[in-house]
């Protein structure tokens, strides 16, 4: 039996790639933290985004938002980890509404503002170039499963995103 925690942060991340496959410049989906673990309570919900170099990040970063609520709001939380068709690593979705330079004192992002919405934090967060090209779980454009995966995974995410597919 799964946890209704891990049910509603799988549901969460339907809702997302349902939502982003939809974006012209976003060509990959993968999921790489703990929910794909067996985890009861997986931390939070881990997604990295391939996107294309001039995708304007901002439909992107409010269905991302939109995630981060939602999780937070189950005690959990999302981080949505960008790469290029370069697989190079190249930041996380800016968390803020109002996302330009000067707003927050706090704002740690090495190049705020320059692309709108892209939190360059690389001096704090990086992504191993492995997990990069080769993430645990990809869900668009193409299922790969790099990884086993759980059965909660299977049944309430992939499933459902690949209903006539598999």
């Amino acid at each position: 039996m799964i946890s209704e925690y891990r049910q509603n942060l799988i549901k969460l991340v339907l809702d997302f790639v349902q939502s982003c496959k939809e974006i012209d410049g976003v060509d990959r989906i993968s999921i790489i933290g703990s929910l794909i673990s067996c985890k009861v309570k997986p931390k939070d919900v881990d997604l990295l985004v391939t996107i294309s170099d001039d995708l304007d990040l901002t439909h992107l970063a409010k269905i991302s938002r939109r995630l981060q609520g939602k999780s937070g709001g189950l005690t959990g939380g999302a981080d949505i980890f960008l790469a290029n068709r370069n697989n190079e690593y190249l930041g996380r979705i800016c968390i803020w509404k109002d996302c330009r330079p000067g707003v927050r004192m706090s704002c740690d992002a090495q190049s705020c503002g320059m692309r709108k919405y892209l939190h360059d934090d690389l001096g704090v967060i990086k992504i191993a170039k492995e997990v990069v090209e080769k993430p645990s779980l990809i869900l668009y454009p193409n299922l790969v499963r790099n990884i086993s995966v759980p059965e909660d995974v299977e049944e309430e995410l992939i499933k459902k995103i690949y209903r006539d597919a598999i």
